[in-house]
């Protein structure tokens, strides 16, 4: 078997794509995986690092605010990305190709819709992007993580309802295995807050007042908190200016990005996020209460679609960006975190919504179209 995984820019398009390609090896030893993506993603540290081989095409996206400047040289990286991407697919030869989002997927499923070669699409959102909806019209099957997603597609036959994707850790690690690795104690209430695989600035800067509160008031609680490697120093030096030095506080943990993500999930008490797909699929899957902060500049406002799904079903609340601050967001936390019962009750709400077979679920497809 020979598979073709397109999927690019952040780790919500990247991990899924890497969670297939594992699943489709362990099924089947001897299967072939190239993986095509972009220089400027995350996939061109994360794929080599999972132990894939990686193909790069050139594919830029439309920003939505600068749409007649980037018009011209986009449409000439998308003619360019397609003949890219046209080669490798005849050079490689596969028996199927998937796309898992990101750019990169318009070039790579188009050709292999033209091509003749089988092909699916993964859409991880609630609300399903620009690209997938186009792409739904070539590909054969479409992957949805959401039953909210279907009515967004017009060939409601070509739509499968599978879950994300999971890496296996994720579902596999014990709250007692993660507090072990994470040098944390079991006994205490962890926190753990992120902004995706790039971080997110605004989260980081409410957390900080966050935690010069915890640390005021010597809570006891833990807290750790992911900034992303742009914003790590940056975090560092203003709880600095507060005189604040995390060596000395063994409550706060603060990382610049975790390759173990799967240890800081299922250590977690209460989790504080963005709303990406990737992200409230393994909430969901592992059964965390969290509070959900929506990327305002998300296309289609989809993570504010995805929070409002999990916020809908009694699993998560939701602070707008908008409204986001360091009182807000402490005030939000304590609440929780003080309503024992109210916090379980969000857990199991949480795990109802969680879907764990979705790899499964994606290979019986692959072995359906490939037969």
């Amino acid at each position: 078997m020979k598979v073709v995984l397109a999927g690019g820019g952040t780790g919500g398009h990247i991990y899924p794509a890497i969670a297939i390609a594992k699943y489709v090896k362990e099924k089947n030893p001897n299967a072939d995986i190239l993986f095509i993506g972009t220089k400027k993603g995350l996939e061109v540290e994360l794929v080599p690092k999972a132990g894939f081989n990686l193909e790069t095409i050139v594919i830029r996206g439309l920003a939505r605010d600068k749409i007649l400047q980037q018009l011209i040289p986009t449409f000439i990286e998308l003619v360019t990305g397609t003949i890219e991407a046209r080669r490798l697919l005849k050079q490689f030869s596969p028996d199927i190709v998937i796309g898992t989002g990101g750019y990169v997927c318009g070039p790579v499923v188009l050709s292999a819709a033209m091509l003749g070669i089988p092909n699916l699409i993964h859409e991880q959102n609630a609300m399903p992007g620009v690209t997938n909806r186009i792409l739904s019209k070539v590909t054969n099957k479409v992957a949805v993580s959401f039953e909210e997603s279907i009515k967004f597609f017009t060939n409601k036959k070509k739509i499968v309802v599978t879950g994300n994707p999971l890496r296996s850790e994720i579902l596999t690690v014990t709250k007692a295995e993660a507090a072990k690795a994470l040098k944390i104690d079991p006994q205490k209430k962890l926190i753990l807050a992120f902004g995706g695989s790039r971080g997110a600035a605004v989260i980081n800067k409410s957390m900080i007042e966050v935690i010069k509160w915890n640390i005021k008031k010597r809570t006891g609680i833990q807290i750790l908190l992911i900034t992303g490697n742009n914003h790590y120093e940056i975090v560092l030096d203003e709880l600095l200016k507060s005189g604040i030095d995390i060596q000395k506080h063994g409550n706060i943990i603060i990382e610049p990005y975790m390759y173990n993500m799967h240890y800081a999930l299922a250590a977690a008490d209460l989790i504080i996020s963005r709303a990406g797909a990737l992200t409230i699929s393994e909430i969901t899957a592992i059964g965390k209460p969290s509070i959900l902060i929506p990327l305002k500049i998300a296309a289609n406002a989809h993570q504010r679609f995805n929070a409002l799904t999990l916020k809908k079903y009694g699993a998560a609340e939701i602070i707008l960006e908008d409204d986001l601050n360091g009182e807000v967001l402490n005030e939000k936390i304590n609440l929780l975190l003080n309503d024992e019962i109210l916090l379980n009750k969000m857990a199991e709400n949480s795990i109802k919504l969680g879907k764990t077979d979705a790899l499964d679920k994606i290979y019986k497809i692959i072995q359906f179209l490939i037969n």
